[in-house]
């Protein structure tokens, strides 16, 4: 069965066919979504699709480009929504430097409130970095490492840095980059590092593994992902495909077994 840790259905490339894609999952032998929310809609969007399937769950916070709307009626509102009960995680709450929408120190001030709040309601935290790779895990262990846990989304670090991100007890998600050919360093994250310690993701609609580069994602095409990570750790791809869901239902604390 297949888990898709960090998707966003919500995004409007889905909005012509998003009740067939979602419909078509289950056949597909996907088995359980948390969509996350990267914005205020986005979060809202994730409550939503919780409350309605029963196969989906949510995960609610604010990515780094939105958090000039962060302001206190906002965390009111993210605060009631993660007392939700098929709310999982705060996330996707982080830094991203690449694009650098918003001043950096506004990112890390709007980060440290949503792992104070991750902390609060006792939930795991769905973590974005991007070319914030230092900054990330320096206010991660300062300010969360050894409370709550969680997943470091989309990894794109250095296996010294997963290996200690696993020391503190984070989990590693892996996408479709480990498919590509240039992915090199995190096909070397998925050999080096406790294979228990990974969680399959889609990021969806983007990052489609190999051969679908390019193309729209969805949790489908986890299977791919799954093959790779298999061949990389030299087990079968049932094997892997077990553990990888055991360990998305630890971190997100929603039992173990299919």
């Amino acid at each position: 069965m297949i888990i898709d840790t960090h998707a966003h259905y919500d995004e409007h490339a889905f909005d012509a066919d998003r009740e067939e894609v979602l419909s078509s999952l289950a056949a597909k032998g996907v088995g359980c979504v948390v969509n996350v929310g990267a914005s205020p809609d986005g979060a809202r969007a994730s409550v939503a699709f919780a409350k309605k399937y029963d196969f989906m769950y949510a995960a609610v916070g604010i990515h780094p480009d939105d958090v000039g709307a962060l302001d206190d009626a906002l965390m009111e509102e993210l605060r009631e929504m993660a007392g939700l009960p098929k709310t999982v995680a705060i996330g996707e709450i982080g830094l991203d430097y690449y694009w650098d929408v918003q001043p950096r120190q506004v990112q890390k001030e709007a980060f440290i409130r949503q792992l104070e709040l991750a902390k609060e309601v006792d939930l795991p935290i769905n973590v974005h970095s991007r070319d914030a790779a230092q900054d990330t895990f320096d206010i991660l262990c300062a300010h969360h490492a050894g409370t709550t846990g969680g997943i470091i989304h989309c990894y794109s670090g250095s296996v010294e840095m997963a290996k200690e991100y696993v020391k503190r007890g984070y989990y590693i998600g892996v996408g479709g980059v480990v498919t590509f050919k240039n992915g090199k360093t995190l096909k070397n994250v998925v050999r080096e590092i406790p294979l228990e310690r990974i969680v399959t993701e889609t990021d969806c609609p983007y990052l489609a593994p190999v051969p679908f580069r390019g193309k729209r994602n969805d949790s489908s095409l986890i299977r791919y992902v799954i093959d790779e990570i298999a061949a990389l750790r030299g087990i079968p791809a049932g094997e892997a495909e077990e553990i990888l869901w055991n360990n998305a239902m630890s971190v997100y604390r929603m039992g173990t077994g299919e």
